[in-house]
């Protein structure tokens, strides 16, 4: 699939190279796993760079393959026998004086189990040379809470270290729509919608689907489930580093989430214990969930939570919850379970496309969803903008025929009685459906 979108990105990445020629620059990229950190830095810089990879190898193994790459990227001599990262590090802090070098380490949370020592040593060569020094450093890593810990826990070597933090996002609506038509021009808006739904605009699964011709609905859904299919053990490959030892927990949790078990009680009676620190970690730390309370709600006693990766959703709610199916290779019946489960489970992922349209086109300053207390009466989204004192209240429906905007008129009339925080604004109310997409 070619390059796509990241031109924000590309440009930052490129100034800040340019940047490196007066002062040494140190970037943090950030953004869960498959989202395109790497391709993004090969991108950006087509000129010979050095790339270090982390991997899960003993440190004088991981030298050797450094200097193979310093050689052959930049015509280093081999420097010998060397064991430790910190004597690479530092010879090329003290190169970075007479020449410019970019160097991008990936995997960077790696030299954890590799050598912990490493993050010291480079904070103690960085701080001794890093104002004569050239250099265009950049590190990433695909486990968000240990990148995290390293560059912002004060207790850490690097803490505050870095002079840029770029997190790298999931492609837009606009892309989605972008890179489908570019692969199959007459697409449907339920192509679109899938799209969006199973993989939430992560690069890589929608590389791996469009690179497959998976651009219908049916043949994206074919392509998932099958024997040799990377998107199968994705969510535990993902996951489990991140979770380490209490992955059982973390998973039964989102799994009662994704199938639509939104409230704190609700999760508990169904683990049978309580889960509040859990739901923190899920939350502060891993950022996978967020608690969400209707527009306005000063409290938190209406609180529900939410798995905002859409591929995660899709994951627990479709992978992991009949994961028995694919030890006996029952492909086929998961298949009809998607498809006969889809529309609702597509239902509600429309609702998060079109907040996502609204959010990308910047015309508003405040976008939420409200329910009541009861939850009997809900809002699907509430589009506010608090300079021209104007408010958009939606219904979002797969069939347009389904839309009720009599309703949506009394439950905007609750919303207004019970919150009193628009009364000046000029309000509309509109429905949406897969033919506005």
């Amino acid at each position: 699939m070619q390059f796509f979108d990241r031109i924000r990105e590309t440009e930052s990445l490129r100034q800040i190279q340019q940047l490196s020629l007066q002062h040494a620059q140190f970037t943090v990229l950030t953004g869960r796993r498959r989202i395109g950190k790497t391709s993004l830095v090969f991108h950006a810089y087509q000129e010979p760079f050095l790339y270090f990879f982390v991997s899960k190898k003993a440190e004088s193994e991981l030298c050797e393959a450094y200097q193979k790459e310093m050689a052959d990227m930049l015509g280093i001599p081999m420097l010998g026998r060397v064991t430790r990262f910190a004597d690479i590090f530092e010879y090329l802090m003290q190169l970075a004086k007479q020449r410019p070098i970019t160097l991008f380490i990936d995997e960077f949370q790696e030299f954890l189990k590799v050598n912990p020592s490493v993050y010291s040593d480079m904070q103690k060569s960085w701080d001794l040379n890093k104002e004569q020094a050239h250099i265009n450093l950049i590190v990433g890593g695909s486990v968000q809470s240990m990148i995290h810990k390293i560059f912002e826990d004060k207790k850490e070597p690097l803490y505050n270290r870095h002079t840029t933090m770029m997190k790298l996002n999931r492609f837009t609506p606009s892309v989605l729509k972008e890179i489908l038509s570019a692969h199959h021009p007459d697409y449907t808006p339920d192509d679109l919608l899938a799209l969006y739904s199973f993989t939430g605009g992560v690069a890589k699964y929608v590389e791996l689907l469009m690179d497959k011709g998976a651009v219908t609905r049916q043949q994206m859904i074919e392509t998932i489930v099958q024997p040799d299919s990377v998107f199968l053990a994705e969510g535990k490959n993902l996951l489990i580093e991140e979770f380490g030892k209490d992955y059982g927990i973390y998973f039964s949790i989102l799994s009662a989430i994704a199938t639509g078990h939104s409230q704190r009680s609700q999760i508990e009676d169904i683990l049978g214990k309580e889960i509040g620190g859990y739901l923190t970690m899920l939350e502060d730390t891993y950022g996978i969930i967020r608690k969400h309370k209707p527009m306005f709600a000063t409290t938190n006693s209406n609180v529900r939570y939410r798995l905002d990766d859409n591929f995660l959703t899709f994951w627990f709610r479709f992978i992991f919850k009949y994961n028995y199916m694919l030890e006996i290779d029952a492909f086929e019946a998961l298949r009809e379970i998607i498809e006969r489960d889809y529309e609702t489970f597509s239902g509600k992922m429309l609702e998060r496309y079109f907040k996502d349209l609204l959010i990308e086109s910047k015309q508003f300053t405040q976008i939420d969803n409200w329910w009541s207390r009861n939850g009997e009466d809900e809002i699907d989204i509430i589009a506010i903008n608090e300079l021209t004192k104007q408010a958009s209240f939606y219904e979002v429906k797969r069939n347009e025929h389904e839309l009720d905007m009599l309703l949506l008129e009394q439950r905007k009339d609750t919303f207004l009685v019970a919150t009193r925080q628009l009364k000046k604004y000029a309000i509309s109310i509109i429905g949406l459906s897969l033919n506005d997409m």
